[in-house]
């Protein structure tokens, strides 16, 4: 018997091209997640691209990559702390590293709370981006997306998929625990949405080397169905795979699609 996707991750069957009544799902982190099933967007023009992925998996750097080609770049991470500013600097944080210090470790006593307070302000950074790209396009634009893209809610995603072409950056199991260890020696923010669950004598970054590979598999699923093609992180690393071979991989799989 399969098992149903956890409350607040986007699912494959969210997806799909069916067409169902929206009904808001009860419980802890479910505030914005909605049984939704939407219908099939077409993917826009490459000259939109929306990266999403684990942090850790290269998001910044092609987006880095693409801005030094003349792309528009927009980096949700940048939205989202500028939102946060007034909180992180009460408490003397700033820059994405504040961010991180400011929500804590998922143990800590004020982490839930600070995770909703992020994941709303990524919400709204996400609602104004897309709002700004109502207009036709001047010049390419590459969107830098945070991992908890993902749990947005439906009606953004669905949003996400008509205005952009969405690439999912996506590591291997090898890569994963370099993630990982990542993750431990120098803490992003991240949303646990209830994947964080300690066992009796664990330190809290035990829990995380338990757990993050959890987390890791059930945001793969909901990338996979989110996204319209994907890559692998391991090729993006060659040191020869340049601006030109990433779009053109990306341009190949919408060929493919159609």
């Amino acid at each position: 018997m399969s098992r149903p996707p956890r409350p607040g991750w986007l699912s494959a069957r969210d997806l799909s091209t069916a067409h169902r009544s929206t009904r808001l799902l009860t419980g802890p982190g479910t505030r914005y997640r909605s049984l939704t099933v939407l219908m099939q967007s077409e993917a826009s023009l490459p000259l939109r691209l929306a990266l999403i992925g684990m942090s850790g998996a290269g998001k910044t750097f092609w987006t880095k990559k693409l801005s030094a080609e003349g792309w528009n770049a927009i980096c949700c991470d940048d939205c989202i702390e500028r939102k946060l500013a007034p909180r992180l600097a009460a408490g003397g944080y700033s820059g994405i590293d504040g961010v991180a210090a400011w929500m804590g470790w998922p143990d800590a006593a004020k982490y839930a709370e600070r995770e909703a307070q992020y994941l709303e302000e990524e919400i709204h950074a996400l609602g104004e981006v897309l709002t700004s790209l109502e207009q036709p396009p001047e010049k390419p634009l590459v969107l830098d997306t945070t991992g908890s893209v993902i749990y947005t809610g439906n009606n953004l995603l669905l949003r996400l998929r008509r205005r952009m072409t969405v690439v999912y950056l996506a590591a291997s199991a090898e890569e994963q625990q370099l993630l990982i260890e990542r993750y431990l020696s120098d803490p992003k923010p991240v949303l646990w949405r209830g994947a964080f669950q300690p066992k009796r004598g664990e330190s809290p970054k035990e829990t995380v080397a338990r757990c993050y590979p959890t987390l890791m598999s059930a945001r793969r699923q909901s990338y996979e169905a989110l996204a319209h093609c994907t890559l692998k992180v391991a090729e993006l690393r060659d040191p020869a795979f340049d601006v030109a071979a990433f779009l053109g991989k990306i341009g190949g799989q919408l060929e493919r699609r159609q």
